[in-house]
């Protein structure tokens, strides 16, 4: 396959391979000759498109033309742009949805006094503020020395925040601290503070709400005389309790995966994306939750995602989301439609509503069932859309704070990044998989090959369920585990 046209009424088709110019090409059993040299991953035009005509790919528009576009043309960044406008009003337009047919399938996770379940059992320690990130660190890195039992690993996160902030943003850091504090995946939890943050531990202990005081304990720095070596007899007190915790038969229902892509490409509509939308349906079949945010990378994909919602309560929870985001952009006197990055370019992005268009294919075609805000747990099982940026970072802790076991993060152009679960990196080609192996967990890419959808998706799902089960991702193998909390105020 040398190139690609996603859907019947597309006039532009995708370089599977790099196309030289000149070259014949078959789409849809007609011969196009390549005017330009069309780089893999970019677009070429299926016909002429007169200048202000709509580009079409997924079957929706994507942009519009600059200029006029003959048939055979690499389209981009320099003949097309943006067709979307600021602030927009919709309309609920109900897709009509269906259930899907329910499924069991199951895991080996581990079950917690408080009702939920992990699928890893660490030692976290948590700071409450910046201050004392290298006094966590060095007692993560001692306390490791001491793991035994079913304990997997004492992790310190660190994190700027906790003091200097002022009104919703320091609710939100406080916010996803207690999240965090309380995710199943830690066994046992330290909260390291210094004693004069604005988010101090007694400031902090009412987010927590009930919480099991033999799992989660702290200590206020200016309050010890050795803080290291206390905070190392309480994590060895932690380690001793979580180690005789043991994995046992959980239903899948009970799974919570988060939905994430960066350093897109060309190919992660066609492959990456669509594969863990095909997954996130096959989990919600066995009565699981996903999580999709990064709420800027659904500009100009919105209206799929609205009409997909259960009710028209969801619906304008949803609208609401949207329309939040663009005006922090817009308080911030930033430009709403800032956005593909140079490397989503690079590979064959042109304008937000192509990537947004095959970032929002994650969400599979299942029902919204929950909308939620930063820093809010996820409590509906099947699909909910959550407010987070798109930052990497920023949004996989996010996704991890509202709940997730697992985030799934599809790219095109490799990271080696991290967040406080388990982070299963998903390549959108294969020559991506083959450089960097030691980055990325399953290869997307053999959809352009020889893989079929039905069978790729099965074994994606089979791996997850493996990762639920304890098979650690290439970041756990590496060592990474990041935490990044999203920064909206002024710092005092």
């Amino acid at each position: 396959m040398t190139i690609y046209k996603i859907h019947e009424n597309d006039n532009v088709a995708v370089a599977i391979e790099t196309i030289p110019a000149g070259a014949e090409v078959c789409v849809a059993g007609e011969s196009i000759k390549a005017s330009d040299e069309i780089p893999a991953g970019h677009k070429m035009a299926l016909c002429d498109i007169q200048e202000g005509e709509q580009v079409i790919k997924y079957g929706c528009p994507i942009g519009n033309a600059r200029e006029p576009i003959k048939k055979g043309a690499w389209i981009h960044t320099h003949n097309i742009k943006t067709g979307l406008g600021e602030l927009l009003t919709y309309t609920y337009e109900p897709a009509g949805v269906s259930e899907p047919e329910k499924r069991e399938a199951f895991f080996q996770g581990f079950e917690r006094g408080d009702g939920q379940v992990g699928v890893r059992n660490e030692i976290w320690i948590i700071p409450t503020v910046g201050c004392v990130n290298n006094v966590a660190q060095a007692i993560a890195r001692e306390a490791n020395n001491y793991v035994t039992g079913s304990v997997e690993e004492v992790i310190a996160f660190s994190h700027p925040y906790g003091c200097s902030q002022m009104g919703e943003d320091q609710e939100h850091t406080r916010q996803i601290l207690a999240d965090l504090i309380r995710h199943p995946n830690a066994g046992g939890v330290l909260v390291v503070g210094l004693g004069c943050e604005n988010s101090n531990i007694d400031v902090l202990r009412p987010y927590l709400g009930d919480y099991d005081r033999d799992r989660v304990k702290f200590l206020v720095c200016q309050e010890t005389e050795d803080e290291i070596e206390e905070g190392i007899a309480i994590v060895k007190e932690l380690i001793g309790r979580a180690a005789l915790a043991k994995r046992s038969t959980v239903s899948a229902s009970r799974l919570i995966v988060g939905l994430k892509c960066g350093g897109s490409d060309g190919f992660s509509g066609i492959t990456a994306n669509p594969l863990v939308g095909r997954f996130s349906d096959l989990l919600i079949r066995a009565g699981g939750t996903t999580i999709l945010t990064e709420v800027p990378e659904m500009f100009g994909a919105e209206t799929l995602l609205m009409n997909r919602c259960e009710n028209e309560e969801l619906f304008n929870r949803t609208v609401k989301l949207i329309n939040d985001f663009k005006n922090y952009f817009k308080s911030h006197n930033q430009t709403i439609y800032e956005n593909p990055s140079p490397g989503n370019k690079k590979g064959g992005i042109s304008t937000l509503e192509d990537k947004s268009l095959g970032c929002t294919q994650k969400s599979g075609g299942a029902v919204v069932k929950g909308v939620l805000n930063y820093g809010e747990r996820v409590s509906t099982p099947g699909l909910n859309l959550l407010s987070a940026p798109g930052n990497d970072l920023v949004a996989a802790t996010a996704l991890a704070a509202s709940g997730a076991h697992i985030v799934l993060f599809t790219t095109g152009r490799g990271t080696p990044f991290a967040s406080p679960v388990p982070t299963m990196k998903i390549s959108s080609n294969s020559a991506l998989a083959g450089k960097k192996s030691g980055w990325i967990d399953f290869n997307a890419g053999v959809l352009v090959e020889d893989g079929t959808m039905e069978q790729t998706a099965g074994r994606l799902f089979d791996l997850v369920i493996e990762t639920a089960n304890g098979r650690k991702v290439r970041s756990e193998e590496a060592g990474f585990h990041d935490m990044a909390i999203f920064k909206q105020g002024v710092t005092l």
